[in-house]
């Protein structure tokens, strides 16, 4: 599976790379705190692939990184995906690493 780390994410951001983040926590997870991104729960995930693109790398993740890389397998083994990212240690990594005034839960 590959990985990004939150600095390495936050590269790409500020280089203005084109790429999909994917945010797969839910909706009041996304209330507390936010790194961008698309929300699409991990349980509606498999409803909504029209809305993830295949024609540009996909950036995942969710609280601490379990959720999205269940999502990135379920991408690349089950839907053909290729270059799809699991955020490494997810929202609360790129607190520590990248951003630490951002709120943890």
């Amino acid at each position: 599976m590959l990985e990004i780390t939150p600095k390495e994410l936050k590269l790409w951001q500020d280089e203005g790379r084109d790429f999909f983040l994917l945010d797969v926590r839910e909706p009041h997870e996304r209330d507390i705190v936010s790194i961008g991104g698309e929300l699409i729960p991990m349980g509606q995930f498999q409803d909504s692939l029209d809305r993830i693109p295949k024609d540009k790398p996909v950036v995942i993740y969710c609280r601490s990184g379990g959720r999205s890389a269940f999502v990135v397998q379920q991408l690349v083994n089950s839907h053909g995906y290729i270059e799809v990212y699991n955020l490494a240690g997810g929202v609360l990594q790129y607190s520590d690493d990248v951003d630490p005034d951002l709120p943890k839960y």
